[in-house]
């Protein structure tokens, strides 16, 4: 029988064969997968919702509900614009279910998930290469990586922005800037969260559009968002997937102790290393610098929270502010992709880290400093600064 005729076999002309000759099923699979490109956006909006809402319907939100965060919200924005001496406008508020969340956030993040699944385009290793010339299981999976990687993005990402709108309150939870300035509130999260720590509702209210308006005003800063879209982007794009990695785990399972299906079931449960997501040594040397720049965001944010929540709350603040730093601690899988894919590290450690530079920018220049780092160009701190705030005092003062 020639070569040609033979499953694995060379094809005329050296060519390497169809892996899924034998396997029609298979290539129907490639070939219907084939158009969907880097991510698979249905996947991603299917698994978004699912993870939002439970896979069941949800109420529309009390129309009722709209004014009273609307008086509530003037009244935050009105004390963050005095705190850190901006006139500070009252942002677009829209209230929203889960559902709809993570509908806009999966849409205003896309370009943002397009450019991480183009940076993992590479996780497959072409048919034919070298790492698998001569091996058909190799080859096998090879295909089926490349074939399965964009569903497998997309069910990633979709699954990390469902899981989040389950906790978060607004968009100012996660620090990665968003194209438009509207607030978006998931009312029922809020007043779950009050009702479970036993919070007032109208004071977690206040505390919530209290967040909500720090953080716009920070990310409203260009230098600030500039800068961290830039880190973002640059970690999203140093991915140098590792086309081994699937072909390791699944060589390395014991499949003759206790159960095989569990094994199997474990190795593939993390998308990372199905999507060759290996960090690369250019994004574990930015790391430090995209540290900084969050925990300067988000610690500067509570920051301004925690000085206006006491002026509105008074002691209520207290018992929110340890509310939400015991979420805090809670990491959810989801949140730990975002900081795996994105890069964005958000914790109890970073915001303390944050909040130590801000305490200690206000010690040595009073409240006025928290205005300098809004208003100042190149104002971001660097990894050494965060931990030294006066040093980034005497680089920005010039004292």
């Amino acid at each position: 029988m020639a070569d040609d005729d033979v499953p694995g076999g060379e094809t005329p002309g050296g060519a390497m064969p169809d892996p899924f000759a034998a396997m029609p099923f298979l290539g129907d699979m490639m070939k219907a997968l084939s158009g969907q490109g880097p991510l698979n956006w249905e996947a991603a909006r299917q698994f978004a919702q699912l993870g939002a809402t439970g896979g069941e319907a949800e109420p529309n939100v009390d129309p009722l509900l709209r004014p009273a965060y609307a008086d509530l919200a003037r009244i935050a924005a009105l004390h963050v614009g005095d705190l850190i001496g901006v006139d500070n406008e009252v942002p677009e508020i829209e209230l929203m279910t889960r559902g709809q969340w993570a509908h806009r956030t999966l849409e205003d993040y896309r370009p943002l998930f397009t450019d991480l699944a183009s940076s993992l385009g590479g996780a497959g290793v072409p048919i034919g290469s070298e790492i698998t010339a001569g091996d058909p299981l190799a080859q096998m999976l090879s295909g089926l990586n490349q074939m399965m990687a964009p569903a497998m993005l997309g069910m990633t990402v979709g699954s990390m922005v469902g899981t989040m709108a389950q906790r978060v309150f607004g968009i100012h939870d996660l620090p990665i800037p968003r194209p438009r300035p509207t607030l978006l509130l998931i009312p029922r999260t809020i007043e779950e969260f009050a009702g479970q720590w036993q919070i007032d509702t109208n004071e977690m209210r206040l505390w919530v559009l209290a967040h909500e308006m720090a953080g716009s005003a920070v990310m409203s800063a260009p230098h600030l968002r500039t800068r961290l879209t830039e880190l973002i982007q640059a970690h999203v794009g140093a991915f140098r997937p590792d086309p081994n990695a699937l072909t390791e785990r699944l060589g390395g399972l014991d499949i003759t102790d206790g159960d095989p299906m569990a094994a199997m079931q474990q190795a593939f449960s993390d998308p990372g290393l199905l999507l060759g997501a290996v960090l690369s040594d250019e994004q574990r040397s930015l790391a430090p610098t995209l540290d900084a720049a969050v925990a300067a965001v988000v610690g500067v944010t509570d920051w301004v929270v925690d000085a206006i929540a006491a002026r509105l709350i008074g002691g209520g603040a207290l018992s929110i502010a340890e509310a939400v730093r015991r979420r805090r601690l809670e990491a959810t899988q989801e949140e730990v992709f975002v900081e795996q894919l994105l890069g964005v590290r958000v914790g109890a450690d970073q915001v303390a880290r944050g909040k130590t530079f801000a305490q200690g920018v206000v010690d040595r220049v009073g409240e006025s400093g928290i205005s300098l780092l809004l208003n100042t160009p190149e104002a971001m701190p660097t990894a050494n600064e965060i931990e030294a705030p006066g040093l980034w005092v005497a680089r920005i003062t010039g004292e």
